[in-house]
């Protein structure tokens, strides 16, 4: 990105997982499988693949040990993850006064650590966004149930003109993705959000002190995206045949951290066949010397 201050990444993955049990009673929802690799893998290679290598993965503090025991301090990918503790979920909104003191006033983008973005251009996408310095990106995707999710309506030139949460009658079709782009303001500004009439620090009450501002962009992911999240039982077994059937028929990874990192050239030639010695004995490591091979 341009200008002085690199942008920070950070990764949702708290919550009980209840709306999962009891598969979620021993184990973090983000850390379940999505066919070959935990879900936490997604997120995170949507931050590598924005150039992002500060992270911050937020946590509740049964789940924090899992995660660094998955994950570690990042190093083995060329990234650094700081791991933050949220006592109770109270809101999204509520990550960016958790991880304040990380982002020490630089400009960030979260990811929720149950979302799943795949598409053709998806880099160009994330670094158009990560080039803006001021003001907040989020992403709008169609669906046929925009009265599940938060909403966002555009004019005739797409700007943004209201962003509700979970609406009756739906001012257009696109709904908010969990990925938010946003400036060194964000946290300041979660600190003024009231807490909703479900308790909760709403994201879209965040959302729309931007559009106040006249500064929130929307970036419309088309037809050549997937967005799933993996809330459900089923969801979750569809994300995973999504992802068997993808790298099955391609012969590419999806999600595939230590690909993205050598690719950018955080990692070297010795460090991936290393992680790729690793998995041998699987497709996953044997992907990984193909990239050694090619």
């Amino acid at each position: 990105m341009t200008g002085d201050t690199p942008r920070k990444g950070i990764v949702l993955a708290g919550g009980t997982g209840s709306r999962l049990f009891p598969i979620t009673n021993g184990v973090s929802k983000q850390l379940m499988p999505i066919y070959d690799k935990p879900m936490v893998y997604y997120p995170i290679s949507v931050l590598m693949l924005a150039g992002i290598r500060e992270i911050a993965i937020i946590t509740t503090p049964q789940d924090q040990d899992q995660f660094r025991r998955a994950l570690g301090d990042g190093s083995q990918w060329g990234v650094s993850f700081t791991y933050i503790v949220q006592d109770r979920p109270e809101g999204l909104a509520q990550a960016y006064i958790l991880a304040e003191a990380f982002l020490d006033g630089s400009p960030s983008c979260m990811v929720l650590g149950d979302n799943i973005f795949f598409g053709h251009g998806l880099p160009e996408l994330l670094e158009r966004a990560c080039a803006r310095e001021t003001g907040g990106t989020v992403f709008g995707y169609r669906v046929a149930d925009p009265e599940r999710y938060g909403v966002v309506a555009m004019d005739a030139e797409g700007r943004v003109t209201q962003i509700i949460e979970k609406p009756e009658k739906p001012p257009s079709p696109f709904a908010v993705t969990g990925l938010y782009f946003l400036d060194g303001t964000a946290p300041a500004r979660a600190a003024k959000v009231t807490p909703s009439a479900r308790g909760e620090l709403e994201i879209t009450s965040l959302l729309e002190m931007y559009l106040a501002d006249g500064a929130l962009t929307v970036e419309r992911m088309g037809r050549g995206y997937a967005w799933l999240d993996t809330g459900t039982h089923g969801s979750l077994l569809d994300a995973g045949n999504f992802v068997r059937t993808l790298q099955s028929r391609q012969g590419l990874q999806t999600g595939c951290l230590e690909e993205i990192a050598y690719e950018k050239g955080w990692i070297d030639r010795a460090r991936l066949e290393e992680l790729a010695e690793a998995m041998a004995k699987n497709d996953y490591g044997r992907y990984l010397k193909t990239l050694l091979r090619d």
